[in-house]
């Protein structure tokens, strides 16, 4: 049987646990109880525990580096700006960006390659290390579907939030042009960021078909941090994919229990129960989620990609004008249009659509900055954001 998570079967279309631009909180009687001790068998507290690993040690070598390379009298702006200067300059580090790359801080300094999260893993070990104050911050951003063989999958995103002094404070991102959401951000604890550590590594499990070693993960995310609704979520999909049905709709239901923004769990449950022969109640989750979905840009937008990635332009091209009926300040949407627009051999319409979209690009500089540097000042209580990889969760298609 397949199975769903932050991507996958029962498979997984992740559509989303972040709260979407025109989406709200999905208000859904489930009819939830929990059950101690159905979460223990969930969790199987009693049988193994939790890995010792510190994402953010400072191995020998890493130490080593920043002797050499930074001078203790440097102001703190200034060390700000040189660990940034030796992250990403060619000259020194250079690190490289890979989605699947889920590193502690020292891996990722051995590897010079990192996911978000990896990223920000060595940017605060090295910050802290050097007397820096900085912490992890996750914030809901544009959200961006990625087809993982029979997955689509959906990442949160996470970034350092450094400060200087009482009132001075930066964002260190692999890249500053993002769609901001500025409101959603917030500061999370170390343990967190280790539970979306173990989250993710489940998750790259889980779509190589490990479901055994997938669901260990997710109960180590969970007894690290058990109101993380993501990794509910993708537990449930471990399960569903191990045959262990009440399991998998108990974990499903949990997930949108701790988090009632998060419609990828309800889209799960749909399935669920569609899967298992309860169509009315199947029925009523899909109900409530097509009008959720339909008022969201974001999702035919999602919904276009698939269809243009498989080569179906028509239905792409129905989907981004819908996408553009609920949002037309949205550059993207205009450029995805456009492009359909010329696989269909209409270049005239594709060229009219781009030079939209750029120009709409170019005029909208409170939602794009250009991306000449990974590390900006707050200005206006901006933050420079990514949309990639804090964590993943998974919906079944």
């Amino acid at each position: 049987m397949n199975s769903a998570v932050p991507f996958r079967p029962f498979c997984v279309l992740l559509l989303t646990g972040l709260l979407l631009s025109g989406c709200g909180m999905l208000r859904l009687d489930t009819g939830f109880s929990p059950d101690a001790e159905k979460e223990a068998r969930i969790l199987q507290s009693a049988e193994r525990e939790v890995p010792d690993i510190d994402l953010l040690a400072v191995s020998p070598a890493m130490a080593q580096y920043l002797d050499e390379h930074v001078d203790p009298g440097l102001s703190s702006w200034a060390t700000v700006r040189r660990l940034q200067e030796l992250l990403f300059d060619e000259a020194f580090l250079n690190i490289q960006y890979d989605d699947q790359a889920t590193l502690t801080a020292a891996e990722t300094f051995e590897r010079l390659e990192a996911n978000c999260l990896s990223l920000v893993n060595l940017y605060i070990a090295m910050a802290r290390h050097l007397g820096l104050s900085v912490e992890y911050q996750t914030v809901q951003i544009r959200p961006r579907w990625n087809r993982r063989g029979e997955l689509v999958v959906l990442s949160e995103h996470i970034n350092a939030l450094g400060r200087v002094g009482p009132s001075n404070r930066y964002v260190v991102d692999f890249t500053p042009e993002v769609r901001l959401q500025q409101e959603t951000a917030e500061v999370i604890e170390d343990h967190q960021a280790l539970a979306l550590y173990f989250n993710n590594l489940g998750v790259e499990d889980l779509i190589v078909g490990d479901a055994e070693s997938a669901k260990i993960w997710f109960q180590y995310a969970l007894k690290v941090d058990d109101e993380l609704s993501i990794a509910w979520n993708n537990l449930g999909s471990a399960w569903n994919a191990l045959e262990e049905l009440d399991l998998a709709e108990y974990s499903y239901l949990k997930a949108y229990a701790v988090d009632r923004h998060n419609t990828t769990a309800i889209n799960n449950l749909a399935r669920y129960y569609r899967t298992v022969g309860e169509e009315p109640r199947a029925d009523m989750f899909r109900r409530r989620l097509e009008r959720v979905h339909n008022a969201n840009p974001y999702f035919h937008f999602a919904q276009g990609n698939i269809a243009f990635e498989a080569g179906n332009y028509r239905q792409a091209q129905a989907h981004f004008r819908r996408a553009l009926r609920r949002n037309d300040t949205e550059p993207d949407f205009y450029y995805a249009l456009g492009q359909t627009y010329a696989r269909l051999g209409e270049e005239e319409q594709a060229e009219e659509l781009r030079s939209v979209a750029l120009v709409l690009a170019r005029y909208t500089d409170e939602n794009y900055r250009p991306s000449s540097e990974r590390l900006r000042r707050i200005e206006n209580d901006r933050t420079i954001l990514r949309s990639t990889s804090a964590g993943f969760t998974i919906e079944v298609q």
